[in-house]
């Protein structure tokens, strides 16, 4: 018996033409806040009040259904973006700790501390070689 393989299983299914589940509740969750944004302002104000709203918010939510930067979806291109300008990006490398990153609300004592840890003896090279000749069974 032959079976079918998918070649795409990346890609997500279609519901309505090219229109995907998710993009398809993105767009009737913003839709309807902006059908109700538009209800409850058309009544009372022009339409130079009610547009902005309105366009903005389903700029966005057309932005957060279809966009796409950089092959990554905008929801995820935005947390990336934020990620990025939230965290810190200077990096502090001591050797021979187990704190790769050191925050700038850490203390210098801190510091210290971890640059005073005790440092492993080390081995000669002729140790090494045979450790490693032998593949870790030397016995002593």
């Amino acid at each position: 018996m032959q079976f079918k393989v998918p070649q795409d299983v990346q890609r997500a299914d279609t519901i309505i033409g090219p229109i995907t589940m998710t993009q398809l509740i993105i767009l009737g969750i913003g839709g309807g806040i902006c059908y109700a944004i538009y209800v409850s302002l058309a009544k009372t104000y022009f339409i130079e009040i009610w547009l902005p709203p309105v366009a903005v918010l389903g700029a966005l939510t057309l932005a957060f259904a279809f966009l796409k930067i950089h092959e990554l979806p905008f929801h995820v291109f935005i947390m990336n973006l934020l990620e990025y300008y939230l965290l810190p990006r200077k990096r502090v490398w001591i050797q021979g700790t187990g704190r790769p990153l050191v925050t700038p609300s850490q203390t210098k004592k801190e510091i210290k501390k971890v640059e005073e840890a005790p440092k492993k003896e080390k081995k000669s090279i002729e140790e090494l070689t045979s450790i490693l000749d032998s593949h870790g069974n030397l016995k002593k």
